[in-house]
């Protein structure tokens, strides 16, 4: 026994001295972290025109604030800030504006600001002016760009001058009832036309169409987040993200940040947190990748039309339960690694063939009252036209960050669910997440198989780069997220 015991004292020893090492470099790894948040009102005017669809009304009505939302995270040498704006769509040149305003004020540096818009349907747009370079400054920036972007500037400064020790964690839960890929293959040898002269092979929302066949791509049904609270344990705020185009039900007129407002409430609501403490609980949620993604179920549709805003509650509401269950089981940390990469990716724009150029042409020329080949044609028609002064290049900034064991990309398009799939699953971070519109916004953005069946979000216009943008833009992000992993 003496002999044994001796030989266990040192091996017992050694292990405890090793694993004193490892947790001190496990400590020097994951320092200390703190974390703001903030909420600012950037709620345009009234009478400005709503963005979402081809009708463009003025708003009449206010239902709900458009806000923006912002996150500071700080291990003590890097600082990361998000800011989520309720939009369909941000420029560039907005984010830009408010990153250098914020690098100013805060010392946050630009690259590791990321802004991104929710994609809501009844919002003021943050877009310039100039159609063909929405991004670019085209057209300089509106009144409203120019108040969104101080709005933008101010969360984040609000949220950096809430920094406070705080700890850290991250979560998914699954919520797939909600999420139906919106465009549909047809079957063998049916076609349905579209307003560039053409036909093509899948449809978006097809409804009652007796020709479809199945879904053309996959959905997303993952809710992924991010958690920071007081060492005390009281919520400073989730970022989360979800992978759905947005909910609507909005009525004409209306101003309303959509579902995602009613999360960041509900969530709050669920924690038990108190609505008048200072600073408040920030809840974020964020559009994941959702370009082919929205919540119409067209095999099993309503019996009847919901009320407004119902759908939207109901989707919240449930979204906040299942993220405030699976915030109580997160395993959080005093400290984690934070790291920011990005890059500049330089895509081709895309040009209009010639017989859609001719098709287009005639369109406008004929009487406004002249059978159409289809209902869009004219207002496809002078983009399809202007399409070929557009620039030949497009310049767009994709982000990697990360924070711990948990991955972020920044990607400026309404990107398709099987490229954020993509993503996840290649990513050494786990979990990871794609926020969409972010730093930006240039349309939508199919992978290329897309482009061979054709359906909305591949037409020229709402569409404007390469086909082959899509797996050029993974590979970016993969190679960022690569180099935040080597770091460890």
């Amino acid at each position: 026994m003496r002999i044994s015991r001796n030989l266990w004292f040192p091996s017992a020893l050694a292990a405890f001295a090793w694993a004193f090492v490892a947790a001190s470099e496990a400590f020097a790894a994951d320092p200390p972290i703190r974390a703001g948040a903030a909420v600012v009102d950037a709620t345009p005017y009234l009478d400005e025109p709503i963005v979402g669809n081809f009708e463009t009304p003025p708003a009449t009505h206010l239902h709900d604030p458009i806000q923006v939302r912002a996150l500071v995270l700080d291990d003590g040498t890097t600082r990361l800030a998000f800011a989520v704006v309720d939009s369909v769509g941000v420029s560039r040149d907005v984010f830009d504006a408010a990153r250098k305003i914020v690098a100013e004020k805060t010392g946050i540096p630009e690259g590791n600001l990321l802004g991104s818009a929710t994609h809501t349907h009844s919002a003021t747009s943050g877009r310039s002016r100039n159609r063909l370079t929405p991004d670019e400054g085209g057209g300089g920036m509106s009144d409203y760009q120019t108040f969104l972007a101080r709005r933008i500037a101010d969360a984040v400064r609000l949220a950096a001058g809430n920094l406070a020790p705080a700890h850290v964690g991250w979560g998914t839960v699954d919520a797939p009832e909600h999420v139906f890929n919106r465009r549909w293959l047809l079957k063998p040898g049916k076609t349905v036309k579209n307003p560039l002269g053409g036909v093509d092979r899948a449809q978006m929302n097809p409804g009652r169409n007796p020709d479809r066949l199945e879904y053309a791509g996959p959905t997303d049904p993952q809710v992924a987040f991010l958690a920071v609270k007081t060492p005390d344990g009281r919520p400073i705020a989730v970022l989360a993200n979800y992978s759905l185009h947005y909910v609507g039900g909005v009525p004409n007129g209306h101003l309303s940040a959509d579902y995602f407002a009613v999360f960041a409430r509900k969530l709050g609501e669920r924690l038990g947190i108190d609505p008048l403490h200072n600073p408040p609980f920030v809840g974020i949620l964020s559009n994941g990748t959702s370009g082919d993604v929205n919540n119409i179920d067209v095999q099993n549709p309503p019996a009847a039309p919901m009320a407004p805003y119902a759908k939207m509650a109901l989707v919240a509401d449930d979204l906040a339960k299942r993220v405030a269950e699976t915030y109580a089981k997160v395993e959080f940390r005093e400290g984690a690694k934070l790291a920011a990469a990005s890059r500049e990716l330089v895509l081709k724009v895309r040009k209009p063939t010639p017989e859609e150029l001719e098709f287009a042409k005639a369109v406008l020329a004929k009487p406004t009252d002249a059978p159409r080949h289809h209902n869009l044609e004219r207002n496809f028609a002078p983009r399809t036209i202007e399409h070929l002064d557009a620039p030949a290049e497009v310049t767009i900034l994709l982000q990697a960050f990360r924070v711990g064991d948990l991955g972020i990309a920044a990607i400026p398009f309404e990107v398709f669910a099987e490229m954020g799939l993509e993503i996840k699953a290649k990513s050494p971070f786990k979990p990871t997440f794609t926020m969409e519109l972010a730093n930006g916004t240039y349309g939508y953005l199919p992978t290329p198989r897309h482009f061979e069946i054709g359906g909305y979000e591949t037409w020229l216009g709402v569409n404007r780069v390469e086909p082959e943008a899509a797996p050029k833009i993974t590979a970016v992000i993969l190679d960022l997220f690569k180099g935040l992993n080597a770091a460890r």
